[in-house]
């Protein structure tokens, strides 16, 4: 029998839920080029995962984590920053744990001592260090320094460096913001000179991958000054809804052979789901990965035997989950800029079939439909809402839903 114990839905825990859905191009991503080209000395551009909440982005990077240090690779936790607190200190922490596990405290030289010291210096002063007049180079140089050193460590032990840095649209100082991407962007642009067998010299790059995720603002925020550094140095993701069929993979194994819980007594069962139950699920999510979660974890709450139905979706998520649904995306809709709501509100007021470019103009009393291209443009591109196109549709299919039908509401 099932209990709330027993569940292996996570919504909004920023854990790796034990029901993975979707996001294979990313996992590819790191398992069959970023990790490879890396150890091999071929450089490899850091990771911007941007999206709205609810879409998966830390998870992911979460499970890439876990699967590097499975491997064996230093990797550093999830570094959430704080809105108004100073990255450059959190960041300099992290190194310094990473310099433990690597060895370099242990190191006789001078040269590395010296390093350590700096980076301690600026794990408690942050870019408040660079206000003040002192000696010794600026603190992102320490950090590039210090990476640089970590990353020739782990060549040496065949391994990769991984940092994840979290919420970076809440850096919003624009010094720190862009002493922290120079100091990451320098560490992985580094080429180290190395004599190879035959006596050829070549400059590989270090084995060093760094992830940003966050909001899609994040994109503007790095691009308004760096522009096309920031570009060259990191690969810009927006993430996308997931698929039904990725979604109706992931539940699968509660179909066919049932998802295995441990009993109170200690013995093992099964949990099974059925098939209408399954397509109910998928539904209700709409392609979030965080309305998945919710209406699997709503539904498994819904009862206590040994079988999933259709109905338990429907009660769960009537009792439990269609109010956070509706919350989830009110929040994503309440952060846009007036502009952009006003822009897909009036989408939403016209038929499928009518939604252009000009037809939206007309009803936001634009004269012409230019005018609305550049707003209809960022929530493409930028934000992942709406998908341009004959006609018009959203991407973001929650909030297409929201504003055009009765859901999160269910019969």
């Amino acid at each position: 029998m099932r209990t709330p114990l027993d569940s292996p839905f996570s919504p909004g825990s920023d854990t790796v839920p034990l029901v993975w859905a979707g996001r294979t191009e990313h996992l590819s991503d790191w398992r069959d080029i970023l990790r490879p080209h890396r150890t091999a000395g071929i450089h490899e551009r850091g990771r911007t995962i941007l999206g709205e909440a609810g879409s998966g982005k830390s998870s992911l990077v979460r499970r890439i984590a876990s699967e590097a240090s499975e491997s064996g690779d230093w990797v550093t936790p999830q570094l959430r920053i704080p809105s108004g607190s100073d990255p450059i200190k959190r960041v300099a922490s992290a190194l310094l744990t990473l310099a433990d596990t690597a060895g370099l405290p242990a190191a006789r030289e001078q040269r590395i001592g010296d390093l350590l010291r700096r980076v301690e210096s600026v794990a408690a002063s942050g870019i408040s260090l660079s206000m003040r007049a002192q000696d010794g180079p600026e603190p992102y140089t320490a950090l590039t320094d210090l990476l640089i050193e970590i990353g020739r460590a782990a060549t040496k032990r065949h391994i990769m460096v991984m940092i994840h840095i979290d919420e970076v649209q809440n850096i919003t100082d624009e010094h720190a913001r862009s002493q922290l991407l120079i100091a990451l962007g320098d560490a992985l642009t580094h080429e180290e000179p190395t004599t190879v067998p035959g006596g050829l010299r070549i400059d590989p790059a270090l084995p060093i991958s760094v992830y940003l995720t966050g909001l899609p603002e994040f994109a503007d925020m790095a691009g308004a000054r760096s522009g096309a550094t920031f570009a060259r140095r990191f690969q810009t993701t927006t993430l996308n809804t997931i698929d039904d069929d990725e979604l109706l993979v992931a539940l699968h194994p509660f179909v066919t052979w049932g998802w295995p819980i441990t009993r109170a007594d200690g013995g093992a069962d099964r949990i099974f789901m059925e098939p209408a139950a399954q397509r109910t699920i998928v539904e209700l999510s709409c392609g979030e990965p965080f309305l998945f979660q919710l209406a699997g974890q709503s539904a498994w709450h819904a009862g206590t035997d040994s079988i999933i139905t259709a109905e338990h979706v429907r009660t769960g998520w009537s009792r439990q989950a269609a109010g956070e649904a509706e919350a989830h995306v009110q929040r994503i809709l309440d952060r846009l800029p007036p502009r952009e709501r006003e822009f897909i509100e009036a989408m939403a007021e016209l038929a499928p079939e009518e939604r252009s470019l000009t037809n939206i103009a007309k009803r936001l009393g634009h004269k012409r439909a230019t005018e609305a291209g550049p707003t209809a443009q960022r929530l493409d591109l930028t934000r992942r809402i709406i998908r341009r196109g004959r006609p018009y549709r959203f991407q973001h299919r929650a909030v297409g839903a929201y504003l055009t039908s009765d859901w999160p509401a269910v019969d």
